[in-house]
């Protein structure tokens, strides 16, 4: 069976929940949790009530109840109201705007010797040839491509002026 957390709130902590439960600007995530350790309570100002009742009470499952009394019980109420703190983090961008400045530069350079027009492959290879990113995929160069509107098959890559051809 599993352990079973009890949450018996101080005065202090009672009253800072109640005054978040009815001061109306609360967020609803921390309204919720905030009501569901007041249901829970079993000090002696509180009558706790079965965790099914306390979830069905308020929208959630039991499980969810269950893992805010343990939040609760082992880190204490700053937690167990808020949000979980991310564990790893966030990835760093590696294809920013500057990155996309320089692929166009260079896709609208001449095309290398013994290529008629570039090619999303070359590009990706003279991208880490350059030392523009460390590593770029094709699929990176296409999507970078696409987001600027940047046609590689068009009639005009931006090299040259276009001319008008006459009417025959």
């Amino acid at each position: 069976m599993a352990v079973r957390y009890r949450v018996t709130l101080t005065e202090e902590e009672r009253s800072q929940l109640e005054c978040m439960t009815k001061d109306g600007k609360t967020p609803a995530k921390r309204f919720l949790n905030a009501r569901a350790l007041l249901l829970c309570d079993a000090s002696e100002k509180g009558s706790p009530w079965p965790v099914g009742d306390v979830a069905e009470a308020l929208g959630v499952t039991s499980r969810t109840i269950e893992h805010l009394k343990k939040r609760f019980v082992e880190d204490g109420l700053d937690v167990a109201i808020g949000r979980k703190e991310r564990e790893t983090p966030p990835v760093e961008i590696k294809y920013d705007g500057a990155f996309d400045a320089r692929l166009t530069q260079l896709a609208c350079s001449n095309s290398p010797e013994g290529h008629r027009r570039w090619t999303v492959r070359l590009l990706s290879e003279k991208v880490v040839e350059l030392g523009i990113a460390p590593s770029c995929s094709p699929m990176t160069v296409c999507r970078s491509l696409k987001k600027t509107n940047f046609n590689l098959t068009g009639a005009s890559t931006g090299r040259f002026r276009r001319t008008k051809t006459r009417a025959l």
